[in-house]
C-alpha cells in the first residue's frame, strides 16, 4: 500500500498538522508513486498538535516525539513514525511556514524474494 503523510507547520498559529492519505483504488496500487497525483490518494485522518507540545517533545528526544505524534487515530509503524518525526524536527527548525510530504510504499518493507 502506498501511504502519503503531509506535514505542515504554521508558525503564526504555532501549530503542526499531519494528514495521512493512502492509495486504496486497486487500479492504482501498482502505479509508480511519482506518477500519482494528490487526488489519487484517499484522505484517512488528520492530527493537529500545538507548537509548545512539539517543542517540549523535541527537547526530550526522538523517541518522545514519536510517542507524542502517535494518537489513537494516528499510529504509523515505527519506521514511518521516525521519518515523520525527523521531518517535524526539520520543519520546527525552519524559519518559514512550511509543509513537506513523505510517501511510503509498504512493498519496500518486504523482502525482494519472489514466489514462483
Amino acid at each position: 500500500m502506498l501511504q502519503k503523510f503531509v506535514i505542515s507547520h504554521d508558525k503564526t498559529k504555532n501549530r503542526f498538522a499531519i494528514r495521512e492519505m493512502a492509495i486504496i483504488d486497486k487500479n492504482l496500487a501498482n502505479k509508480d508513486a511519482s506518477r500519482l497525483r494528490d487526488e489519487d490518494y484517499a484522505f484517512l485522518c488528520e492530527e493537529s498538535y500545538s507548537g509548545r507540545k512539539i517543542t517540549a517533545s523535541i527537547d526530550r528526544g526522538l523517541d518522545d516525539l514519536v510517542a507524542t505524534l502517535r494518537t489513537p487515530n494516528f499510529f504509523p509503524i515505527r519506521t514511518y513514525a521516525v521519518k515523520i518525526a525527523e521531518s517535524v524536527i526539520a520543519l520546527h527548525n525552519s524559519d518559514d511556514n512550511r509543509r513537506t510530504a513523505l510517501v511510503f510504499d509498504d512493498r519496500d518493507l518486504m523482502g525482494t524474494e519472489t514466489v514462483q
